[in-house]
């Protein structure tokens, strides 16, 4: 069987053309709105934010945000904010493994790393 390459994860790569260094970056609140699950539908993803080397935030239809919090940092995901993502299914899950991708002469995949629970919550606003 060929593995599944959703069209969003790429668009997820690409969301973050603009990197900063995460350690100058913080990570907003969120509060838990719910059970964690193991996994959210691809087809239900909308948007992704790369927080840090560890956390992902991932947007969902109806505005609904999931947080992703890695079980071991991932090297440079949070300074290149560009993951890619290959799935059999039609779900992205805490099974799944993320791949961060390099920009300079193309995209160019760098380390991977295994996704966490998918946490329900409310982020909080941030100023400015």
């Amino acid at each position: 069987m060929r593995p599944f390459v959703s069209s969003l994860a790429f668009l997820a790569a690409l969301a973050g053309a603009g990197a900063v260094d995460a350690k100058k970056r913080d990570i907003p609140a969120a509060a838990e709105t719910g059970p964690a699950v193991s996994c959210i539908r691809t087809s239900d993803i909308r948007e992704t934010r790369v927080r840090s080397d560890s956390v992902i935030d991932f947007r969902t239809n109806g505005k609904k945000w999931y947080r992703n919090t890695l079980p071991h940092s991932c090297p440079s995901l949070g300074f290149e904010e560009r993951f890619m993502y290959k799935t059999s299914t039609n779900q992205l899950c805490s099974v799944d493994i993320v791949t961060v991708l390099y920009s300079g002469g193309g995209l160019q995949q760098g380390a991977s790393c295994g996704l966490g629970k998918f946490q329900p919550v409310e982020i909080a606003k941030t100023k400015g």
